[in-house]
């Protein structure tokens, strides 16, 4: 298997249901995969530059794992993303490091996959929020390898046992379809 680098994006990775369970899920599927931790490296946000940088030169795919915040990445996976991409480095007339290096998205939702639609409250298909990933892959030379995405993993519903049962079992089924992808690359 490629060597694979999955960046847990998410800010508090101990007070989610679904993003923990994808990760824990992931590495029993997958043991070899490298995992990077951002809320537990960084708590404070102060990127350590090399060293990520190191991690992605040595990986041949590259998985973001985080649940979406604000229709957006979250504030850690996006000041990793501003720190560790640096012009010269990842682009640029010199910056070649991430090309022909494949990205996979693993994305999550508190909220049915269902409002993700022109017909949805968001107004916008999920993949339409993912446009600057998918751009920053072009930027970079990298390939974007596709997504998995789960809805409906929502915060909210923790109080509720069953809820919690039905949000641990969707996002195993969400580990096992991104176990499945990274074997194919």
């Amino acid at each position: 298997m490629k060597n694979v680098l999955v960046v847990s994006g998410h800010t508090d990775l101990n007070d989610s249901v679904a993003n923990k369970t994808i990760m824990e899920e992931l590495a029993k599927l997958i043991p070899s995969v490298e995992f990077d931790y951002l809320d537990k490296l960084y708590p404070d946000y102060k990127i350590d530059i090399a060293a990520e940088q190191a991690k992605l030169e040595k990986a041949e795919v590259v998985v973001l794992q985080f649940p979406v915040f604000w229709y957006s990445l979250p504030s850690l996976l996006e000041r990793w993303m501003e720190e560790t991409f640096k012009h010269g480095w990842s682009h640029g007339r010199t910056g070649d490091k991430l090309k022909g290096k494949k990205l996979v998205v693993s994305l999550t939702t508190g909220t049915p996959a269902e409002m993700y639609s022109k017909e949805g409250a968001a107004g916008h298909e999920i993949d339409e929020y993912l446009l600057p990933v998918v751009s920053t892959c072009a930027l970079c030379g990298m390939e974007y390898a596709g997504r998995v995405y789960t809805g409906n993993v929502s915060y909210a519903t923790r109080s509720d046992a069953a809820a919690v049962a039905d949000m641990k079992k969707r996002s195993a089924q969400h580990a096992d379809k991104l176990a499945q992808l990274i074997k194919t690359l």
